[in-house]
């Protein structure tokens, strides 16, 4: 059963209505009426406490969230006193193991009562509250500490004498609230953003407002209109299926500080005030289990990071309770069987549900980046996977992408994204046209599994969109029209993707209508070694597994090697190849097709495959 948050004040449901009526919108003067007074008010509620702790015998992977979160909080009664120290322009490493200590230490406690735990939690709070700022010119630091803080004051407040709390709260008040509402009476970039920072600073200054909101309502009465005001922008860009257009990694990033901000309402104020009701939270789980392979790792974009795995993620769990998503929770217990959970686990824990959820082969998704994803089982390790995306090149932290793909099959990742690059290097985020992000390799074209004319970077205004999918049918495929990402060599630019021969190996077709003479060359980035073969297939061969690949047009076409290796001070990516098509001088119409065979343990070859134009697909 789907446990579900336990609040029983009857204004709270009328709030929640009107709230949702006025498209977001509340009056200073009225956030607070149906504040719970007490402490603990935030995310976890004693009641809920008590639920878990019935729960508890009869749950073996509850048991093992419990006792993995007290090993953590032991460690880190160990660990050194957190001091101001900034990586590059950056305090968030100090925020984020403050946060990380306030979650193990404060559900250690609050589960044995030790109150060694608490006091440590304490001690954490003071050592930070004592720092000159944190960093307001980079605000993510400043909402992720004023969330940490927040939440142990709200957890550890009985524990806590009063000059300690006051101690404490002026903290939070210096360092965290206040800036914070500076940033929205000066409508603070952030504020307005579509992606992770709207989240994360809503989220954060949502807690530290709510933990001191009864003796000190003039934040809570400030911030929590303002968030509510802003949080839809961000929460749009779900819709309108649950894609994020920034990627896998910060879909975790983003969606965790979500739900920190809208349980932290919900279990203070009894409503999150419609923000859960906006078009495609509710599916924004599905992202995850649709885009991670059979080898655990994600379809990668953006700036996701490099080799990009699912791991375990609470906010699944929280997604599965809000919306009573049976699906979310299996997901998440299959992570958690391969690996440890967190403290938040224990918080928004939902047992396993005991039937399987159906799932569908292929799932395409809309919004600021497409992705159609498409496998031939949900059970074989070994299955075909591949995904390959649409969107725009400006999309917050993009990259020149629009149709790039990856592939898994045999247990082995085959086709695949080199992931972000450093931030601190210069010039990482002008992305403008000419700029100096696009001249580093992990973000350009060049490194990305698509085609190139005189080897010449996308247009980074480049938008595109599917024109056609073809879902769970014996021969699934999904185009991309990405002319506007070509608009300086050709009048049209599709590239179709389809599995063929009964789902065992992949097509990829390009057509393009070049408008002037130009040099193309179509590219795969690989960890595997590649052979080019005189029959003019290569075989690429990694961790014992081998896939061929073939030309099948323009006619006599015939593969080379490159590598993809750089150097420093980017990543260097050693060892990392580019499985290369080069043309010579062409105009007119153009087809480029090659077809990624992986040689199957029954050894059978790939059926012969039909060229139609995409036009017939």
């Amino acid at each position: 059963m789907i446990r579900s948050i336990r609040i029983t004040l009857v204004l709270a449901l009328c709030a929640a209505a009107c709230a949702a009526d006025a498209k977001f919108e509340v009056n200073g003067a009225d956030a607070l009426k149906t504040l719970v007074q007490g402490h603990p008010r935030l995310m976890l509620l004693d009641d809920d406490l008590k639920g878990l702790r019935r729960l508890h015998d009869q749950d073996v992977m509850l048991e093992r969230c419990v006792k993995e979160t007290i090993e953590q909080a032991d460690r880190d009664m160990g660990q050194p006193m957190l001091t101001y120290r900034k990586i590059g322009p950056r305090l968030l490493s100090v925020s984020r193991a403050a946060m990380n200590r306030m979650y193990s230490l404060g559900v250690a406690y609050r589960w044995t009562g030790e109150e060694k735990y608490a006091k440590k939690a304490i001690e954490n709070m003071l050592a930070v509250c004592a720092f000159e700022d944190w960093n307001p010119s980079h605000f993510l630091d400043v909402a992720e500490m004023t969330h940490a803080v927040g939440l142990g004051y709200d957890w550890t407040y009985s524990v806590m004498d009063d000059a300690t709390r006051q101690t404490i709260k002026a903290g939070l008040i210096r360092n965290g609230l206040e800036p914070g509402i500076k940033c929205y009476k000066d409508r603070a970039w952030w504020s307005r953003s579509e992606y992770n920072w709207n989240q994360v600073c809503n989220g954060g200054l949502i807690v530290g407002a709510l933990a001191i909101a009864e003796t000190d309502p003039q934040y809570a009465e400030t911030i929590i209109p303002a968030a509510v005001r802003s949080f839809p922008t961000a929460l749009a860009s779900y819709g309108p299926d649950g894609a994020w257009g920034e990627g896998p990694g910060y879909w975790s990033y983003a969606t965790h500080y979500t739900a920190y901000g809208l349980c932290a309402l919900k279990t203070a104020l009894g409503t999150d005030f419609g923000l859960t009701e906006v078009k495609g939270l509710a599916e924004s789980g599905l992202q995850p289990i649709y885009m991670t392979g059979p080898t655990g790792l994600y379809l990668n974009y953006a700036d996701s990071g490099e080799k990009a795995a699912r791991r375990p993620m609470a906010a699944m769990l929280w997604l599965a309770q809000t919306f009573n998503k049976a699906l979310y929770a299996e997901a998440e217990h299959i992570e958690l069987l391969k690996r440890g959970g967190s403290p938040q686990h224990v918080v928004w824990y939902v047992p396993a549900p005991r039937l399987r959820s159906a799932r569908q082969l292929d799932k395409y998704f809309d919004g600021a980046v497409e992705v159609a994803v498409f496998r031939s089982s949900w059970t074989e390790p070994d299955a075909l996977f591949f995904g390959i995306k649409a969107g725009y090149n400006q999309v917050n932290h993009g990259h020149l992408d629009l149709g790039n793909f990856e592939i898994d099959a045999l247990g082995v990742r085959w086709a695949r994204d080199l992931g972000s690059d450093d931030y601190n290097m210069a010039g990482y985020w002008d992305g403008k046209r000419g700029g100096k992000r696009w001249s580093y390799y992990r973000l350009n074209t060049f490194s990305h599994n698509v085609v190139t004319f005189d080897d010449t970077d996308q247009d980074p205004m480049g938008k595109s969109r599917f024109a056609k999918t073809v879902l769970n049918e014996d021969r699934p495929c999904g185009i991309v029209d990405f002319t506007t990402a070509y608009g300086d060599f050709a009048s049209k630019a599709l590239r179709g993707m389809a599995m063929v021969d009964a789902r065992r190996a992949v097509l990829v077709q390009d057509e393009f209508a070049l408008t002037k003479s130009c040099k193309p060359a179509w590219g795969m980035t690989t960890d595997a070694d590649i052979s080019v073969k005189t029959d003019g297939s290569a075989v690429l061969t990694l961790d014992g597994k081998t896939l061929t690949a073939r030309v099948l047009s323009p006619a006599g076409a015939q593969f080379s090697v490159e590598s993809a290796e750089q150097t420093a001070p980017q990543k260097t990516n050693k060892g990392v190849r580019r499985l290369m098509v080069r043309l010579p001088q062409t105009t007119g119409d153009l087809r480029i097709a090659v077809l990624l065979s992986p040689n199957w343990p029954d050894g059978k070859p790939t059926a012969d495959t039909e060229l139609n134009p995409l036009s017939q697909w």
